[in-house]
């Protein structure tokens, strides 16, 4: 109960922090958390520790937690790497994925167009990340896997973000398909571009990202 806690919260205060209530650089204090949510401190210290993974939370020793916001060239950078590390999963998965996981895709992906067909952004992700962990694992590769889904924990907050521009559900739904038609022949170097092109953040649709984070500023 406390994890499932945690995890509400933990999105809470990471839509606090896009949203601009709390600010970079402002002491997350546990005592207030607690205080705000009703809770003890166990939930909101594990909530923070998840925030602390997306690199939207610092901990300070002796000093206590603080919010962090990633500047443009960072959050450019760690997208770069994470369509490449995406592309890898895809080729290799092209090659290695089951039958039976291609309809956990396509399950993945019908759950997506219902969330879609009621606008909802964030369940959108939240069937999203299931869709892109799939992959991660038909790699077959453990390590390669691993370091996927690291690297998606930090970037989580700005992915769902981004979801929020208009358009964009419906261009990444389209995106999906494209990545499971690929999977599904095959065709490895297919994949691997289908999912470069689905997680890189250039041209309109990192203006979008940022957009949105001055917006979530103001």
């Amino acid at each position: 109960m406390d994890m499932r806690r945690a995890d509400t919260i933990a999105s809470e205060i990471e839509e606090a922090i896009l949203t601009g209530e709390f600010a970079d650089g402002d002491r997350l204090d546990e005592h207030r958390l607690a205080d705000r949510f009703g809770v003890s401190r166990t939930p909101v210290r594990e909530a923070l520790l998840k925030l602390a993974q997306s690199g939207l939370v610092e901990h300070a020793p002796r000093r206590g937690v603080f919010v962090r916001h990633p500047g443009p060239v960072e959050l450019i950078e760690m997208f770069e790497v994470m369509a490449e590390i995406e592309a890898l999963c895809g080729r290799l998965a092209a090659r290695r994925i089951s039958d039976a996981a291609l309809d956990e895709l396509r399950a993945a992906n019908a759950r997506c167009r219902a969330a879609l067909g009621r606008g909802d952004a964030d369940a959108y992700y939240a069937e999203n990340e299931g869709f892109h962990r799939i992959v991660y694992r038909e790699s077959g590769n453990g390590f390669l896997a691993s370091e996927a889904g690291r690297l998606h924990r930090r970037l989580q907050p700005f992915r769902r973000l981004q979801l929020r521009a208009r358009g964009r559900m419906a261009q990444s739904m389209a995106e999906h398909e494209a990545v499971v038609d690929a999977l599904a022949a095959g065709d490895a170097e297919r994949a691997a571009a289908a999912l470069r092109g689905h997680v890189a953040v250039q041209g309109e649709k990192f203006h979008d990202l940022m957009a949105g984070l001055r917006r979530a500023a103001l």
